[in-house]
C-alpha cells in the first residue's frame, strides 16, 4: 500500500520522465512481503538502455517493467 504521496508529484514525475530525464519517485509503502521495508524509490527513465546503465554504475540488477511509455525501476528500502 502507498502513502504519503501527491498526484502532483506524480504527475511532475512522469513529465521528467517523458522529458527523457532519469527521475525519481520515494514514497511510504508497506506491503507484509517485505518486513522492516517502509519506503519505495521509483526511477523511471524514457531510455530503457539509459536507466539500465545508470542501474548498473550502482550495482544494480535490472528489473522493474517497462509500460506504455516509460521503463520503471524499483527499489524497496
Amino acid at each position: 500500500m502507498a502513502f504519503g504521496i501527491k498526484r502532483v508529484d506524480v504527475v511532475a514525475w512522469k513529465q521528467k520522465i517523458d522529458q527523457g530525464q532519469i527521475a525519481f519517485l520515494t514514497h511510504y509503502w508497506l506491503d507484509d512481503r517485505f518486513p522492516g521495508c517502509k519506503t519505495v524509490t521509483k526511477v523511471g527513465c524514457k531510455d530503457l538502455r539509459r536507466l539500465s546503465e545508470w542501474g548498473k554504475k550502482y550495482g544494480l540488477k535490472k528489473s522493474g517493467f517497462i509500460t506504455g511509455r516509460m521503463a520503471i525501476l524499483i527499489l524497496i528500502f
